[in-house]
């Protein structure tokens, strides 16, 4: 049987070769936007959430060709909102992934215009799914609800008008799970549907998505506070002064919170006839340390 790392790998592979030449030259006038569009999106990283939409849709019978669409998409919104959440006016970062972020390589301009075609040209891609009508219309709405101001956009902007506050418990999970949380969440059940997964499957990759979600932020956290910058690829120590679940709770509360929603994780994958790998996937995400 094949490792956890073995099958990302294999995941990571096609997913590469899906975007190998999306954003080429092909004379257009407007070529040095798909450039900027191209460096960010060619990036690299773990690829998580691609992974999730693979992942779930083969665990309700689905083949991975039926995902490719959705979890590009999904990257696309994605990494548009990394692009966008390192401008100046944001978090005013100048590294991510260990490479310059858009914003410095192309301007502020282009950096916005780059994420604003990543975000648009999402939907394009994920309407084109090889998919049945009805699925490609619950995909659409989900990530739309999920990536718009009742999901991530909701989450970056309850997160930059918070930043001259100490937030409660309950306002700093508000912006999580939205933050984070609804990509991830949006990874797990974009790929249930497309693995036409039953409402009960759709039900559980939400719960596990739940779980994880907010075990990947306090991990994230923490990370900020413990990690290297060599690891991770940016600036540490950076969240010190906002409203992080470690300034909430300090870093042992943290780890007990990472360790039980883990669990819970793997709890909801109990309909699932095989889950194996999404089992692995969250215990490796409690440990992560990049």
């Amino acid at each position: 049987m094949k490792t956890l790392h073995e099958i990302w790998a294999e995941s990571n592979a096609r997913f590469e070769a899906l975007l190998k030449g999306l954003y080429e030259d092909h004379g257009e006038p407007q070529g040095r936007l798909f450039k900027a569009m191209a460096y960010s999106l060619n990036a690299g990283g773990k690829r998580l959430r691609p992974f999730l939409v693979y992942l779930f849709c083969r665990a309700c019978g689905g083949r991975e060709e039926d995902a490719d669409k959705a979890a590009l998409a999904l990257e696309m919104i994605h990494t548009y909102s990394l692009i966008h959440d390192d401008l100046p006016a944001m978090d005013d970062d100048d590294y991510r992934r260990g490479k310059l972020t858009n914003h410095k390589v192309y301007g502020e301009a282009m950096a916005i215009l780059a994420g604003d075609g990543l975000l648009t040209d999402a939907f394009m891609t994920l309407a084109s799914a090889p998919l049945p009508p009805e699925r490609i219309v619950s995909c659409v709405r989900l990530l739309s609800q999920y990536a718009g101001p009742w999901g991530m956009v909701g989450g970056q902007a309850l997160d930059m008008l918070s930043e001259e506050r100490e937030l409660s418990e309950s306002e700093v999970r508000a912006i999580q799970t939205r933050k984070t949380g609804c990509l991830i969440k949006a990874a797990c059940v974009l790929g249930a549907i497309c693995g036409g997964g039953t409402r009960e499957q759709l039900e559980a990759a939400e719960r596990y998505a739940d779980s994880l979600g907010l075990a990947f932020q306090v991990r994230d956290d923490m990370l900020d506070v413990i990690g290297s910058a060599e690891e991770l690829g940016k600036a540490v120590g950076v969240d010190d002064k906002k409203n992080t679940f470690v300034r909430l709770w300090g870093l042992e509360r943290c780890a007990d919170l990472v360790e039980k929603e883990t669990q819970k994780a793997v709890e909801a994958l109990s309909v699932f006839t095989y889950s194996t790998y999404l089992e692995a996937l969250a215990r490796e995400m409690a440990v992560r340390t990049h």
